[in-house]
């Protein structure tokens, strides 16, 4: 995609530059000529096993028994032949089988047919790992190996003779030192971390890696201090890389003390912030809002994290440093996007979702983003567009600008270049409501058009009150007409049932409940739109759409009343209180 600024191309510089660097010493370090060095001196055995907070199923062993593999919504099926023979269906699909996370679904049945097959496919994996795909040599897939086969220890090793134990052993150590001299030449962001977590994990479960375990915990601490931020949310601003970053964790700080070592201070902090942040994301039905890559929240492995949580208390209301606010009022939770995009190292899944906010009645989704979908570049693409989320969208492009239709994207990843550098976000109470008043300038450079958002939720969580406006960056009425074209878009969720009446749109609940939306805005339609899955598949939506022209309508007012409740009609409010918020 070509780039209209000088910052924009500056930006796009330095990645692939950074990139390029990245790839060329890994390259090195991976090469043959290189790999002698990790051959030399192994440890003589193993003192602990990190436990694995993964849930696991039995019923999934026994598709692995019978040759089957499915991973990241797509299946193969071995029939006889070494499942690391196959070609593979995707990428995705060879880094979860090279990754062994599914090994603790083997260990689930307890079984020594169980055993017997994890270590006959370890074993295949080890006499063929000289020519294994590249994929499986990524440090963030050698990464989730290494953690994945120290946790198994106790399903691999059981009962195995000495040449076994022996060639785990030597493939194990040959790994860690693969990541050691890699590990700061793959993507930055969660694969970095998992390497730095490995790594940790592996000095303090192999012998006589004292000297080792302190140059892991200081790379480990580094970076926590580089993802981690001060408010507990990840520099990817992905609610569910949280989540992911505390399942490795958390067995890492029970590693600690299991061998009789304090973990650094730096970690426990890490692990004190995220905590929170947990509950700050999720929404009515327990599950995360899809803001910046985030899919379907896996419910088990959220209140495994959940229960290590000692203090349990109230999430917090703005979380400045990740960029979002949440607003809690009766059984009705808002949460909105009110952040820049993250660094461009760190956005190659990031969103253009700035100001979009979604919000749960009870239990129940009511406006949402579109998501993630299973797999394919082109709707991987839609979902991150601005027109997927439940903002506003000028002249039908998206706030940032991606890295694509290049080799460059193809090879280095479709990171975020440009978008919103100013993001304006306050917090007041008027009037008995909680108010967010927020605002962007993504679209000034293009268009010379700042759009401001103000959102008002009443104490009751019954009304939200809304408007979008537009003005120049100066702060003053358009004056000249063009490519000033809007459109407001709410999602809504497809368990919701929704029924235009002139202006106004009805909202009902699978319980009953209903919410009517109004608005003093020029054009109100009901079109199609589609919540992506990431686990479920996607599955098809209905939006409301409001269409204008900014220079006609400099300030857009819209409302949404909670009308019924379990289906008894509510009272409904007085004139003063129904009408449009004010204008400015």
């Amino acid at each position: 995609m070509a780039i209209g600024s000088a910052s924009g191309q500056g930006r796009q510089m330095r990645f692939a530059l950074s990139a390029f660097s990245r790839q060329v010493a890994f390259r090195y370090h991976a090469s043959f000529f290189y790999r002698w060095r990790y051959a030399s001196g192994i440890p003589e055995r193993l003192l602990i096993a990190p436990i694995d907070l993964r849930t696991a199923d039995p019923t999934t062993a026994l598709d692995i028994y019978a040759g089957r593999f499915f991973f990241s919504g797509e299946g193969v099926d071995a029939d006889g032949y070494s499942i690391f023979d196959v070609d593979p269906p995707s990428d995705a699909w060879m880094r979860e089988l090279h990754g062994f996370g599914w090994l603790r679904h083997l260990r689930a049945t307890d079984m020594a047919l169980s055993r017997s097959n994890a270590r006959s496919l370890v074993d295949e994996w080890i006499a063929q790992a000289g020519r294994a795909d590249p994929i499986a040599w990524e440090p963030g897939v050698v990464a989730r190996r290494i953690i994945s086969w120290l946790a198994q220890t106790p399903l691999i090793l059981e009962g195995c003779d000495l040449a076994f134990y022996r060639r785990f052993m030597r493939s194990l150590t040959r790994q860690v030192r693969y990541l050691r001299r890699t590990a700061y030449d793959g993507p930055q962001g969660l694969p970095r971390l998992r390497a730095m977590i490995a790594l940790a994990s592996a000095a303090l479960s192999m012998s006589e890696q004292d000297r080792f375990l302190k140059q892991a915990t200081k790379w480990l601490d580094q970076e926590l201090v580089r993802q981690v931020l001060p408010d507990g949310g990840h520099a990817s601003r992905n609610p569910t890389a949280i989540l992911e970053v505390l399942l490795d964790l958390l067995p890492l700080r029970q590693a600690f003390t299991a061998r009789g070592q304090q973990p650094s201070r730096i970690l426990l902090s890490a692990i004190d912030r995220m905590m929170p942040m947990l509950r700050y994301f999720r929404q009515g039905d327990g599950g995360f809002a899809r803001f910046n890559g985030a899919g379907d929240t896996p419910a088990d492995q959220l209140a495994t994290v959940l229960a290590y949580d000692d203090v349990r208390g109230a999430p917090l209301t703005s979380a400045p440093h990740s960029g979002y606010q949440r607003i809690e009022a009766g059984t009705t939770i808002l949460i909105a996007d009110a952040g820049r995009p993250p660094p461009t190292d760190f956005s190659t899944e990031a969103h253009a979702g700035c100001l979009s906010f979604e919000m749960s009645s009870a239990r129940q989704r009511l406006i949402v983003n579109c998501g993630v979908p299973f797999s394919g570049s082109g709707l991987r693409r839609l979902a991150r567009t601005t027109a997927a989320h439940s903002t506003v969208t000028l002249n039908d492009t998206s706030q940032c600008r991606f890295l694509t239709r290049s080799w460059i994207g193809e090879w280095l990843g479709e990171a975020i270049i440009s978008g919103p550098s100013r993001v304006k976000s306050e917090r007041g109470f008027e009037g008995g409501s909680t108010v967010l008043s927020m605002g962007h300038n993504g679209y000034v450079s293009r268009y010379a058009i700042v759009h401001e958002r103000r959102l008002a939720l009443s104490e009751a969580g019954d009304v939200l009150e809304g408007s979008d406006s537009f003005m120049t960056p100066s702060g003053n009425p358009l004056t000249r007409s063009g490519k000033d074209a809007f459109a407001i878009r709410f999602h809504i969720h497809p368990n919701v049932s929704v029924t235009q009446q002139g202006r106004g749109v009805t909202l009902e609940m699978t319980d009953g409940e209903t919410w009517e939306f109004s608005t003093d805005g020029p054009s109100v339609e009901i079109e199609e739109s589609i919540l992506m899955s990431n686990t479920r598949g996607n599955r098809k939506a209905s939006q409301i759409v409001i269409h204008g022209r900014a220079q006609h309508n400099p300030v857009v007012g819209w409302q949404m009343q909670r009308t019924t409740v379990g289906g008894r009609r509510r009272a409904l409010p007085t004139p003063d209180r129904a009408r449009a918020p004010a204008r400015g």
